[in-house]
């Protein structure tokens, strides 16, 4: 069942995936219809899951799942993955590679891939400062405070000198 993002416990648990392009603003009216459409279809065995998600940035997917309410099954994760396979082929883009980082260059989001963006840290182009996006984290406390960080406090300072 959809429920609005600000109605689920902090402990939701948060899936990020960031594209490696910015929607459009049409695409972003299309996105979250689909994604409405899912989460108002996604179950676990039959019973209903509480959920919600944002777009944020015209790149950022972030779905939430309120798992005092109905906990995701194997099957149900399975689910939203091909969801998500989907959206890659519908709008031919990238959401599934782990191996991007993005990070805040002024008001631009920036998405490299890791290798160059470990290269941009040893040539001093990015900093223990510059703020980076820490798609691991695992809840919505996490995500609303933890998200949107200064390198150094991610798993990212480990590329800094």
């Amino acid at each position: 069942m959809f429920v609005a993002f600000n109605d689920l416990s902090e402990s939701a648990r948060v899936w990020i995936y960031q594209a490696n392009r910015s929607f459009t603003e049409e695409e972003i009216a299309e996105l979250t219809t689909k994604l409405e459409s899912f989460i108002e279809q996604w179950t676990a065995h039959g019973a209903n899951l509480k959920a919600s998600f944002e777009i944020r940035y015209k790149r950022f997917i972030i779905i939430a799942l309120d798992q005092e309410f109905n906990m995701a099954s194997g099957c149900s994760i399975d689910a939203s993955v091909r969801f998500i396979q989907q959206l890659e082929v519908d709008y031919n883009v990238n959401l599934l590679d782990k191996m991007n980082v993005s990070y805040r260059q002024g008001d631009f989001i920036a998405y490299k891939p890791l290798i160059d963006f470990k290269k941009m840290a040893k040539q001093k182009a990015v900093s223990q400062n510059t703020i980076v996006f820490n798609n691991l984290v695992t809840n919505k406390e996490e995500y609303q405070n933890y998200w949107e960080v200064p390198a150094r406090d991610s798993w990212h300072a480990r590329f800094m000198n």
